[in-house]
Protein backbone atom coordinates (compact mmCIF):
# COMPACT_ATOMS: atom_id res chain seq x y z
CA UNK A 1 0.00 0.00 0.00
CA UNK A 2 1.26 3.43 -0.93
CA UNK A 3 1.66 5.73 2.10
CA UNK A 4 0.77 8.78 -0.03
CA UNK A 5 -2.48 7.24 -1.26
CA UNK A 6 -4.03 4.74 1.17
CA UNK A 7 -6.76 3.91 -1.39
CA UNK A 8 -4.34 2.85 -4.12
CA UNK A 9 -5.27 -0.51 -5.61
CA UNK A 10 -3.22 -3.49 -4.48
CA UNK A 11 -2.72 -5.15 -7.87
CA UNK A 12 -1.29 -8.30 -6.29
CA UNK A 13 -4.76 -9.05 -4.89
CA UNK A 14 -6.50 -9.16 -8.30
CA UNK A 15 -7.81 -12.52 -9.41
CA UNK A 16 -8.73 -13.40 -13.00
CA UNK A 17 -11.69 -15.77 -13.26
CA UNK A 18 -14.02 -17.16 -15.88
CA UNK A 19 -17.19 -15.25 -16.76
CA UNK A 20 -19.24 -18.03 -15.17
CA UNK A 21 -17.84 -16.93 -11.79
CA UNK A 22 -19.89 -13.72 -12.06
CA UNK A 23 -22.91 -15.66 -10.80
CA UNK A 24 -21.13 -16.18 -7.47
CA UNK A 25 -20.44 -12.44 -7.27
CA UNK A 26 -24.09 -11.66 -7.96
CA UNK A 27 -25.28 -14.20 -5.41
CA UNK A 28 -22.90 -12.75 -2.83
CA UNK A 29 -24.11 -9.18 -3.31
CA UNK A 30 -27.75 -10.25 -3.33
CA UNK A 31 -27.13 -11.91 0.05
CA UNK A 32 -25.91 -8.57 1.50
CA UNK A 33 -28.26 -5.99 2.98
CA UNK A 34 -29.15 -2.85 1.06
CA UNK A 35 -26.97 -0.80 3.43
CA UNK A 36 -23.96 -3.09 2.91
CA UNK A 37 -24.33 -2.83 -0.87
CA UNK A 38 -24.69 0.95 -0.66
CA UNK A 39 -21.58 1.24 1.54
CA UNK A 40 -19.59 -0.89 -0.93
CA UNK A 41 -20.69 1.31 -3.85
CA UNK A 42 -19.80 4.45 -1.90
CA UNK A 43 -16.35 3.06 -1.07
CA UNK A 44 -15.73 2.24 -4.75
CA UNK A 45 -16.85 5.76 -5.72
CA UNK A 46 -14.48 7.32 -3.21
CA UNK A 47 -11.58 5.18 -4.39
CA UNK A 48 -12.35 5.85 -8.05
CA UNK A 49 -12.54 9.63 -7.62
CA UNK A 50 -9.68 9.86 -5.11
CA UNK A 51 -11.93 11.16 -2.34
CA UNK A 52 -10.08 12.59 0.64
CA UNK A 53 -12.34 13.78 3.47
CA UNK A 54 -9.52 15.82 5.01
CA UNK A 55 -9.31 17.88 1.81
CA UNK A 56 -13.00 18.81 1.87
CA UNK A 57 -13.76 22.50 1.76
CA UNK A 58 -16.72 24.66 2.50
CA UNK A 59 -18.46 26.22 -0.47
CA UNK A 60 -17.57 29.85 -0.99
CA UNK A 61 -20.41 32.34 -1.21
CA UNK A 62 -19.99 35.78 -2.74
CA UNK A 63 -22.44 38.54 -1.95
CA UNK A 64 -22.18 41.97 -3.55
CA UNK A 65 -23.43 44.86 -1.44
CA UNK A 66 -23.78 48.40 -2.73
CA UNK A 67 -22.56 51.13 -0.40
CA UNK A 68 -24.64 54.34 -0.20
Amino acid sequence: MNKNNPHQMNKSAIEVTALSAQRHDRDYWLSRTVNERFEAIELMRQINYDYDPSAGRLQRVLEIVELH
